[in-house]
């Protein structure tokens, strides 16, 4: 099953946003399904439901980060590539979608954060975590490709 399809199944069974896109990336980041959907929980609906940075594409970067992050603190070089890294990846989704910030996604501006959004198919957030499992894994392809 492709990774989006496989995010669109997780997100349609419960996961929150982040959650689907994160754990539908296992195989990339070798991390255990469980584990992946525990680091994740706290960021669906923006950020513990704050409605700040969508889940999906946080998904994006958590999995950028294990596959291309930095371990050298030090080294502002490599600190410097993995953040053009991240804003690429969010400059896709914003692309696509307009914007990264949850309550923009949803139209939920000037409205309380705990406004209840609809989940699974009546709620345009399983088209996010599509949209961001494609880019993520179209990113992943042009990088391996350019490590070559």
């Amino acid at each position: 099953m492709d990774r989006q399809m496989k995010a669109k199944e997780l997100f349609s069974g419960g996961c929150n946003c982040c959650q689907a896109v994160f754990a539908a990336f296992c195989d990339e980041t070798g991390m255990t399904r469980e584990t992946a959907l525990k680091l994740s929980a706290p960021f669906g609906g923006g950020m513990g439901r704050l409605r700040e940075v969508c889940g999906a594409v946080t998904a994006m970067f958590m999995t950028a980060g294990l596959k291309y992050g930095y371990t050298d603190c030090a080294d502002e070089e490599t600190k410097m590539r993995h953040y053009a890294d991240i804003r690429e990846l969010a400059r896709r989704f914003e692309n696509e979608y307009g914007s990264i910030i949850c309550r923009k996604l949803l139209d939920l501006e000037g409205k309380s954060v705990d406004t209840p959004v609809p989940h699974g198919a009546v709620s345009p957030c399983g088209g996010f975590v599509e949209g961001a499992a494609e880019i993520l894994e179209q990113w992943l392809k042009e990088k391996q490709n350019s490590e070559k």
